[in-house]
């Protein structure tokens, strides 16, 4: 039985090889071309990855390959209909980053909605000349009373929930754009965003939420609301929050995802000087609980197929 892992440095530690494995190939990182990753799995029976993709017209070349763990929540890395097709079976790891995530997520209001880029920056260059002892450069807002809207109410989106609530904010989970029916506790796509002072996206990527925080979105948000991502970067269209931030539409943004990672030379968004903008390198999930939690889940699902019951399937 080979195990290779495509992309195993997105994890800060080295991962146990189970004594059933013949070979355990740690790569620290795979090129996305696909003959690279093709050579890459060769011989391999398992394939653990955390973004490196494997899409139709790879599978259909490894004829060897039996499972898939993917190294994460979210797998839209994985084509899982090609999966189904060549009898791979694709598990993930569900609910890890649970509270790692959801405290970075409270975090960044706390940051956001009291203007700390702000005044670790251009207020606190400001400070020396000050003709008072403070810098008042622009407005801290309450967190206690705030609106937060979240689309996405997994195991993350309600650990977010719960420490909001727990400061006092008012909590609005959206339905999703164009459902007919509103399902109990949750407010129409629309009502979130014109309702919320700050919105926090954690939702899967799939072809109908791709986008879904464009232009026209944010246009209908009220002044001043703040949005966060720590989902998947192509959620958003980078470009509208840009032109929100520059407008003054949106009061601040904080980014811990892009649309392509690592990011191109110096995008648009990385050059934006915004004073509340926030941008982490997708780092949200990596608390020592979250890295603990997403170590015990690859191993666990990899027991459990070797076992002949493979768990987390979701193809």
């Amino acid at each position: 039985m080979q195990i290779v892992f495509l992309d195993s440095d997105t994890i800060p530690n080295l991962l146990a090889t189970p004594e059933w494995a013949d070979e355990w190939t740690n790569r620290p990182a795979t090129e996305p071309d696909p003959e690279r990753v093709i050579q890459a799995l060769a011989h391999a029976d398992i394939c653990i990855t955390n973004k490196v993709k494997l899409t139709a017209s790879i599978l259909q070349k490894l004829p060897r390959l039996k499972f898939v763990c993917v190294a994460a929540t979210g797998y839209d890395c994985v084509d899982l209909q090609a999966c189904r097709e060549h009898g791979v079976v694709v598990s993930n790891v569900p609910g890890y980053s649970r509270q790692s995530v959801a405290e970075g997520v409270i975090g960044f209001i706390f940051s956001l909605r009291r203007a700390l880029p702000y005044y670790q920056s251009t207020a606190r260059a400001l400070w020396p000349e000050s003709p008072h002892f403070c810098v008042h450069g622009t407005p801290l807002l309450n967190i206690r009373g705030a609106t937060l809207g979240i689309f996405g109410r997994g195991a993350i989106g309600n650990e977010v929930a719960v420490l909001a609530q727990a400061l006092g904010m008012k909590v609005l989970f959206g339905e999703h754009r164009n459902r007919p029916e509103i399902r109990p506790g949750y407010v129409r796509f629309e009502t979130l965003l014109a309702q919320s002072d700050v919105i926090t996206l954690h939702c899967p990527l799939t072809e109908a939420t791709r986008g879904m925080i464009g232009h026209a979105e944010i246009s209908h948000m009220k002044p001043g609301t703040m949005l966060i991502n720590t989902a998947r970067g192509p959620l958003i269209n980078e470009q509208a929050v840009l032109d929100g931030l520059i407008s003054g539409h949106l009061g601040g943004a904080a980014l811990d995802v892009l649309s392509a990672e690592p990011p191109a030379l110096r995008p648009p968004l990385l050059e934006c000087q915004h004073p509340n903008l926030i941008i982490t390198p997708h780092i949200t999930w990596a608390n020592e609980d979250g890295v603990t939690r997403l170590m015990q889940g690859i191993q666990d699902n990899l027991e459990a197929f070797h076992q002949g019951a493979p768990i987390n399937v979701v193809s």
